[in-house]
């Protein structure tokens, strides 16, 4: 007899990073599987077509997982959302979301280059250069070029290899990791502009942002999906299919290509090296979207309907969809501003509690010698991600701790496993006291943190962030942004190199060729 021990534990791994929204709805998931089980499924009748061809009667599935009818929806989603995409390449975009858009593009690129030298990075390097491929774009911090597909491959893990990038709090879908890296492969590629470099990005923080919202991603994580797997794709596609200037007809056979490829189940939760996660988030996704818009260059079509058309994705994948999220506002809701960048380079649930922290320190003076006790309380959710991980970078307790120690946070004191072990970090840690509040964890401030300490005086005070720095709610300007990328690069590029990038990018609408970058970033000329 098989044991049931593996697949609750599995279970369990998954639900510990639910919300208790979304917990339920996994609840409610399995009673409807169990309730279909002895229902029975609709069969799909074949019939004949005038031309031979086969053609599909609609099916009703009842099994969890694929609705019983098709999600209410305008004509056409697909052609709708395939001339937006081809068109928007052309038109300009209003200041403020130019401005947000530089600083993800930098923020990204600052990702990139750091991730390199780290775990999944070496092992992108590696894998990369045993591929070959004809010289079509550069890889970040290398001297290698390679076709536009492995440029993105790459420059895609890199943009994950740690916990740097950007983050969407309604989605929790990672954009720039993944969105960057496509834009700067097939822009070397293709020899785009910087302003068709920037609105191709645009494009894909919208799609990348909006097929998860279509799907709701409570309900697709609820199943045990990967839900970063599926926005990476669909936003790396609709940036390489912008590059490569695609008309509508060609719009609609990425949206297809992409609908083919997304994929990704919640089990990088057990991943202890980041690098399947790297992959995940942002490798896969990057390669998928490269890959889709050269296939299509290459003469390949594919299917016009695929998001409304019989047996379509958004039905497949969600059991309560919202298709037309997909094009809702589009042109003058802009997902791009809606991100929030990283201002420590650590998990995201830990940088409220961070800025708590760094602010109270600065009030009161703590050291590691003065403070008596800290609480911290996290939104239950956020909590379970960041309790005692294995990677430093992610654990809340130690980075509060080595917060303390040292006085702040960078990406060395952040990443370092021997800290993990440092007898005067152990020490303060053990006087840390965590809590997972079910209270704190709402839709307004999903990565909100409180943080009291208790001094060896007797003094008390607390301090309540809900909103870390870099949110939309309180955002970095451009000086606060080029200071956190510049920590990140200029350990690896140098000074002068670092300066002269973080200019380029923010005056990214006079560069003429995006290859002019690839010096900057590569060992390639």
């Amino acid at each position: 007899m098989v044991s049931t021990d593996t697949s609750q534990k599995d279970d369990e791994l998954c639900r510990e990073n639910l919300s208790p929204e979304e917990d339920n709805v996994l609840r409610l998931s399995r009673r409807r599987v169990l309730q279909g089980a002895s229902g029975s499924l609709a069969l799909a009748t074949l019939a004949a077509c005038d031309s031979g061809s086969v053609a599909q009667a609609p099916v009703t599935p009842t099994t969890a997982g694929i609705s019983a009818t098709p999600a209410p929806r305008g004509a056409d989603l697909t052609g709708r959302l395939a001339r937006y995409m081809a068109e928007v390449r052309n038109t300009p975009l209003p200041p403020n979301v130019v401005l947000a858009a530089k600083h993800r593009i930098l923020d990204s690129i600052g990702a990139v280059v750091s991730g390199a030298q780290l775990l999944p990075g070496e092992a992108a390097i590696n894998y990369i250069r045993g591929q070959g491929g004809v010289a079509e774009a550069s890889v970040a911090t290398t001297d290698i070029m390679t076709t536009a597909t492995n440029a993105a491959f790459a420059n895609g893990m890199f943009g994950h290899s740690d916990e740097t990038d950007d983050f969407h709090p309604f989605t929790k879908a990672h954009p720039g990791c993944v969105v960057i890296p496509t834009a700067l492969a097939m822009g070397e590629k293709e020899g785009s502009s910087g302003t068709e470099f920037l609105r191709a990005c645009v494009l894909g923080y919208d799609l990348c942002c909006r097929f998860l919202v279509a799907l709701q991603p409570a309900l697709v994580r609820a199943r045990g999906r990967a839900a970063e797997g599926y926005s990476s794709t669909f936003g790396a596609t609709a940036t390489a299919a912008s590059l490569a200037r695609f008309n509508e007809t060609e719009m609609r056979y990425a949206i297809s290509y992409a609908v083919q490829q997304v994929s990704g189940v919640w089990s990088w939760v057990r991943d202890v090296e980041h690098i399947e996660k790297a992959f995940d988030f942002a490798g896969m996704g990057a390669r998928n979207g490269v890959a889709a818009a050269t296939m299509i260059q290459a003469g390949f079509t594919g299917v016009l309907d695929a998001l409304e058309g019989q047996r379509n994705i958004i039905d497949a994948l969600s059991v309560e969809p919202s298709p037309e999220e997909m094009v809702a506002d589009l042109g003058s809701r802009f997902y791009v501003e809606e991100t929030a960048i990283k201002t420590f380079p650590t998990g995201y649930p830990t940088q409220s509690p961070l800025a708590a922290f760094f602010t109270l320190r600065e009030q009161y003076g703590v050291t590691a010698d003065n403070l008596e006790h800290m609480l911290i309380r996290l939104p239950e959710d956020g909590a379970r991600i960041v309790d005692n991980r294995t990677m430093p970078d992610i654990n809340a307790q130690h980075l509060m701790a080595v917060a303390v120690v040292d006085g702040y946070i960078d990406f060395e004191n952040s990443h370092s496993f021997e800290r993990m072990s440092d007898p005067e970090v152990l020490a303060v840690k053990e006087r840390i006291e965590y809590i997972a509040d079910p209270e704190l964890a709402v839709v307004e401030a999903p990565r909100s943190g409180f943080v009291q300490i208790t001094l060896t005086d007797g003094r008390q005070a607390d301090l309540f962030v809900s909103h870390a720095p870099g949110t939309p709610e309180n955002p970095l300007d451009t000086e606060g942004v080029n200071a956190k990328v510049r920590t990140l690069m200029a350990p690896i590029l140098g000074d002068e190199r670092t300066e002269r990038l973080i200019e380029r990018v923010n005056a990214i609408e006079d560069v003429e060729n995006i290859r002019e970058l690839r010096p900057l970033l590569s060992n390639n000329v």
